[in-house]
């Protein structure tokens, strides 16, 4: 991985983990992130007339793919409404590169070395000790299936797009037509499920979604290019130093309490991160 590609990634880390936090501080997750799928709608369909048409078997990548962000967004949405920033996102990010290199072995796609097949066993070892948080600290329990299913999406969607990207040849094309479905699959299911309520209101709550949506649209674009110039399995692994970026964020501006447990987790997953990377 080269020097541009890696100094990339972590800053689409850092980006990532503030337009998490740009969501977490709506009263309405949901609302919130139906705000930043309709501002990455927006952003994919400005930049749509100086890009490719996605040509023959891209298009399979980009529905796949869109079909996963829905139900990464559902999850994410509802995890934040049960948990806090600092332990929702390391659960849901962390487990990410785990099931990343698993499937990438399983299926070829990535070569696992030992180093990696150590940081699989250190991610783990942090994701128990997060959670085991939520159950000493009397925390909702239901925030743990609902981060792992982010995580799992996650993972698919990583996977998809890194593939899908190649395929295409172009990666800022196919993340601006990826956004734009997203935003169709997920803006009718969410108004299905909540009605009404998750429309945005209010000039302010907008301007957030749109700032929130710009930050998640230059990150993922830089992680999807990087996926097409280095492995997927390694950049997934190196961008979730979003994790500490996102504690960082969630003591400062949302009071979350980082007892020793969570802050030696965070620690621990980001040690695995490290691993697969070296």
């Amino acid at each position: 991985m080269t020097g541009l590609v890696f100094s990339s990634v972590v800053f689409a880390a850092l980006l990532h983990a503030g337009w998490n936090a740009l969501v977490k501080t709506g009263q309405n997750k949901q609302s919130g992130m139906l705000l930043l799928t309709l501002a990455h709608a927006f952003f994919g369909l400005c930049i749509l007339p100086f890009v490719s048409l996605p040509q023959g078997t891209a298009w399979l990548w980009l529905i796949a793919s869109g079909l996963i962000h829905m139900f990464y967004q559902l999850f994410l949405g509802l995890a934040y409404e049960r948990g806090d920033l600092s332990r929702v996102y390391p659960i849901a990010r962390g487990a990410a590169p785990m099931i990343v290199l698993i499937v990438s072995l399983s299926f070829g796609i990535d070569s696992l070395r030992g180093l990696d097949l150590l940081g699989i066993l250190v991610l783990g070892l942090g994701i128990v000790l997060m959670a085991h948080g939520v159950f000493s600290s009397g925390e909702d329990r239901r925030l743990i299936p609902l981060a792992l299913g982010s995580a799992a999406a996650t993972a698919g969607y990583s996977l998809v797009d890194g593939m899908g990207a190649r395929v295409m040849g172009d990666a800022l094309a196919y993340v601006s037509w990826l956004l734009v479905l997203s935003a169709v699959f997920y803006t009718p299911v969410i108004l299905a499920l909540r009605g009404r309520s998750v429309l945005p209101r209010g000039g302010g709550q907008i301007a957030l979604g749109l700032l929130a949506g710009f930050a998640s649209f230059i990150a993922y674009a830089l992680v999807v290019w990087a996926m097409t110039k280095a492995p997927i399995a390694l950049v997934t692994a190196l961008r979730e130093s979003s994790i500490l970026f996102a504690m960082l964020l969630g003591w400062l501006f949302f009071r979350d309490t980082m007892g020793p447990t969570k802050i030696l987790a965070g620690l621990v997953i980001v040690a695995g991160v490290i691993l697969t990377r070296l």
